[in-house]
């Protein structure tokens, strides 16, 4: 089963040059440890959430989109970036979360996948 794990902090942190470094090198440690141990199916750091486009249905079912640009909720925390595992289940997939780098004060939810279609039934 699929397990994402979706990094949330505090993108107004300010971080030293050497605390970015030390993070860009624990990320790639971790990166490393999941495709060694062959579960790592994807992941990335995304951008700012200010560079966020949201496009919202009508209430009311309408086909029209409202497009509003980001940031669209006034959180503390924000999404930060994500990995995708393949794991054989829950507890293992909390094993791997738990060994995430993550930033003081933030948090990894680990959220199964629930497939849509698979690859090849997608043409």
């Amino acid at each position: 089963m699929q397990y994402l794990f979706l990094i949330y902090g505090d993108e107004t942190a300010q971080y030293t040059p050497e605390q970015e470094r030390q993070t860009g090198e624990a990320h790639g440690a971790y990166w490393q440890m999941l495709h060694d141990h062959g579960v790592v199916r994807g992941g990335e750091r995304l951008h700012a959430s200010g560079t966020a486009t949201l496009l919202r249905r009508p209430a009311d079912g309408g086909d029209d989109r409202l497009v509003t640009d980001g940031p669209f909720t006034e959180t503390k925390e924000q999404l930060g970036g994500f990995y995708l595992l393949e794991c054989s289940d829950l507890d293992k997939a909390l094993e791997y979360a738990r060994q995430l780098p993550v930033g003081p004060g933030g948090a990894v939810e680990v959220r199964p996948v629930n497939p849509f279609m698979s690859v090849d039934e997608q043409g």
